[in-house]
């Protein structure tokens, strides 16, 4: 008998028997889980080795996320992607391959999404196919269920490590370089507002969360994120803000927008929002413009100057404003891109840093300070800050 089809079979007997699920500690769970097991593979020619992983398999379906439980607990997995329940896909070492497990049906695929998003008081149905949230390690969560996803129900899983990324880590990686690191610490200490773009997966949060530990740990901070991911922890006085989506009703929702809005009222030093999307851009805009210098935040673009027509399109959906009176806002509040690429080799890396000048004749001046060289280095160019007299005594020095 094939390893799969007696898993499959042994985790519907399990499944269905509630007695055991209700009455059984977990000790004598995979007690009985080994009973079960031995006495359906006697004389059979399975390793060791193999009647343990079935014993796992069980005890996750009972007790743990069914076969998504192994995938999660390995360390070495940085993004799962379900695609209906016989079809997982990992993401290991930059590496995309496909997963040999399955779940034993749909609607136990369904009972670990429920149980998912029941862990953050979340709810996803047919009135609400779509959800974002978290599991308790922090790792982000992303749910399509039918109709919307007509392949069956879709679960994409972007975990993070269990020890948040440091920028020494990402300059060991090659991430970065020790100078545009040591460069970029310079900029956070000294108040700049900067503004990290790149394309899906090119690693934007968690360069975010290994920029803000160069934030002095003596100022106040308020996170504001869809689902909590950034892991601050050299700061006292944080404040972790995350949206709640609509009711059933279409009510009581709490937006990004509403979120910055309030936290203006909590007198925070720097403003961090993890990813701008839509109209909440214009509402972080004016947290730049309005004091409170050294905020961070994260938006999908192709490029640095991409990133800027991104935000124009973004500051349009929430104010009818004239486009130069928008591009004046963006120009004035923020200072510092830096633009984040994925490799084919499944890298992350700073591709470039660059400062927001000003507009000149209506057009964003764009000044690049870092960029890739030919030998794929991030290295300064012939522009710098350090003449300016604004890097070591800050934003309006």
């Amino acid at each position: 008998m094939e390893k799969n089809d007696l898993t499959v079979r042994l985790k519907k007997r399990l499944i269905n028997d509630i007695d055991i699920d209700r009455s059984l500690d977990d000790d004598e769970l995979k007690k009985h889980i080994a009973v079960m097991v031995g006495e359906e593979l006697y004389g059979s020619l399975l390793s060791v080795r193999e009647r343990l992983q079935v014993c796992r398999e069980l005890f996750n379906s009972v007790r743990g996320l069914d076969v998504l439980q192994e995938i999660i607990d390995d360390d070495e997995i940085t993004e799962i992607m379900i695609n209906g329940p016989d079809s997982i896909f990992i993401e290991k070492h930059g590496v995309l391959s496909r997963y040999d497990g399955c779940f034993s049906s749909a609607e136990r695929l369904t009972d670990v999404i429920q149980a998912i998003a029941g862990q953050s008081n979340k709810r996803v149905n047919e009135a609400s196919p779509i959800v974002d949230t978290r599991l308790p390690d922090g790792s982000r969560v992303n749910v399509v269920l039918p109709p919307v996803s007509v392949s069956g129900a879709t679960v994409t899983i972007r975990k993070f490590p269990k020890k948040p990324i440091s920028m020494d880590d990402l300059i060991r990686f090659g991430s970065i370089t020790e100078e545009a690191a040591a460069f970029l610490k310079q900029l956070v200490e000294s108040g700049y507002n900067i503004f990290i773009s790149g394309g899906t997966g090119s690693g934007k949060t968690t360069f975010l969360n290994a920029l803000s530990d160069y934030i002095p740990k003596s100022e106040r901070i308020i996170t504001i994120e869809d689902s909590a991911e950034l892991q601050i922890r050299h700061i006292d006085n944080l404040v972790s803000l995350e949206c709640r989506p609509p009711n059933t009703e279409g009510e009581n929702e709490i937006s990004i927008r509403d979120l910055i809005r309030t936290s203006l009222r909590m007198r925070p030093d720097r403003i961090i929002v993890g990813e701008v999307r839509g109209a909440e851009a214009f509402d972080m805009l004016q947290a730049m413009n309005t004091g409170h210098d050294g905020s961070l935040s994260t938006g999908h673009a192709n490029s640095p100057r991409d990133m800027l027509t991104r935000l124009e399109m973004m500051v349009l959906t929430a104010a009818d404003m004239p486009l130069m009176a928008i591009r004046a806002q963006i120009a004035s509040a923020l200072d510092i891109l830096v633009h984040l690429s994925r490799t084919r080799d499944g890298g992350r890396r700073v591709t470039e840093i660059t400062e927001v000048e000003g507009l000149v004749e209506g057009r964003f001046a764009l000044n690049t300070l870092y960029s890739l060289s030919d030998a794929q280095l991030l290295t300064p160019t012939d522009n710098s800050l350090k003449n300016s007299g604004r890097l070591h005594g800050g934003r309006y020095s």
